[in-house]
């Protein structure tokens, strides 16, 4: 009966749409090529053929059931992630370079070591600088007695003024020499320029070095982050503080980071501007050029409805819609269309912003097999 039924009202359908959308004929609506009136004929089908699907859902009294499984809609806190790719880095992990040339007469360190800021780490031969510095010391010494003595014959109004100031100048300037030759001095020893681990020694002891040439790395673990960039987009939606989830692949583990900074440029070439995250690394397992992968939220709603993004499907208007049981007696009930307006998806659940209410029961499972009027067994 119900194919009867079916037959006879496509049948009456397809006489009618020949004379229908401005008398054309399908064959030579389509011959037109008339993009527009094609269009308007295929949503007028649509229309009717809803309708014809409503008319024999309740004209059909034997109704087919079906086994679906069904779960209860509930206000909840709905939040989207932006997901992006970055890597980390530190903002100390350098190369250590010479600042003076020389043999390494000095190596203190190895491969792996715990150095602290300022700590020695090597020496090179200072060519005879220590030697002129005692030199000029003595020098300096010999001024500045001679300026002192000087000094307290002119406060007694002895001697000449020349006198006086011609000891101050040379005393003032055996002073310079000597700080310029301890400066070129300092600059023998290769000093820590923060506290760190020695990742890599790149030269050995008793090796002729100069400025240039890399001595050894050294990195501090402790102050990681993601460096990523970001579609311009998302400009207003990121804020300093943010919290963040940082995904490491190679280690699998998860860690909770937040946004430092929000670079102030856009790149031209690409419409994007660069962030940095905060990593912890309590377990100093995190290596600069990591890869990770961020969840930033961007978006966050309180008494949101949420439903599986697989149940809301689309009819031929473009509207979506899910299934929801009604008439519910113990274990079954009657499937209704719900036409329904989403929002945005994260993590397979769809925000669903009008549409369906709280407590509402829908199709979670099974709705490619069903339609509206059908008996449900859940």
């Amino acid at each position: 009966m119900k194919k009867i039924l079916v037959f006879t009202a496509i049948s009456m359908f397809l006489f009618s749409c020949s004379n229908g959308v401005k008398n054309d004929n399908t064959d030579t609506l389509i011959s037109s090529k008339d993009l527009a009136k094609i269009k308007e004929k295929r949503a007028a089908l649509q229309i009717e053929i809803t309708k014809l699907d409503e008319a024999i859902a309740n004209l059909d009294t034997k109704k087919t059931e079906t086994l679906v499984s069904v779960e209860t809609v509930k206000d909840t806190v709905f939040t989207h992630y932006l997901d992006i790719q970055g890597n980390i880095d530190t903002k100390q992990n350098l190369i250590i370079y010479p600042q003076y040339s020389g043999i390494l007469t000095t190596l203190n360190v190895t491969s792996g070591q715990k150095v602290t800021k300022g700590q020695v780490l090597g020496r090179i031969d200072d060519g005879g600088l220590s030697q002129q510095v005692a030199q000029l010391e003595t020098q300096l010494a010999l001024a500045k007695t001679t300026f002192e003595r000087q000094k307290r014959l002119w406060d007694q109004k002895i001697g000449s003024e020349i006198q006086y100031l011609q000891a101050q100048t040379n005393m003032i300037s055996q002073q310079k020499a000597v700080s310029q030759i301890k400066a070129q001095l300092s600059k023998t020893a290769v000093i820590a320029p923060f506290t760190g681990i020695i990742d890599e020694v790149l030269i050995e002891k008793g090796q002729v070095v100069s400025p240039g040439q890399g001595l050894m790395r050294i990195v501090n673990l402790n102050n990681m982050y993601v460096s990523t960039s970001v579609p311009e987009t998302y400009i207003n939606k990121l804020k300093v503080g943010t919290a963040v989830d940082v995904f490491i692949t190679s280690l699998g583990k998860n860690y909770v980071g937040k946004i430092r900074q929000i670079g102030s440029n856009i790149n031209p070439e690409n419409r994007s501007f660069n962030i940095e995250v905060t990593v912890p690394n309590t377990e100093n397992l995190l290596r600069p050029n990591q890869v990770a992968k961020l969840k930033i939220i961007d978006y966050t709603r309180k008494n949101a409805l949420v439903v599986p993004a697989n149940v809301i499907q689309e009819d031929g208007t473009g509207e979506k819609f899910v299934f929801v049981a009604t008439d519910i007696k113990g274990s079954t009930g009657i499937a209704k269309k719900a036409i329904v307006k989403t929002g945005l998806t994260t993590d397979n659940t769809t925000e669903v912003i009008s549409g369906l209410n709280a407590d509402d029961v829908i199709v979670s499972e099974g709705v490619n097999t069903i339609s509206e009027g059908m008996k449900l067994n859940f």
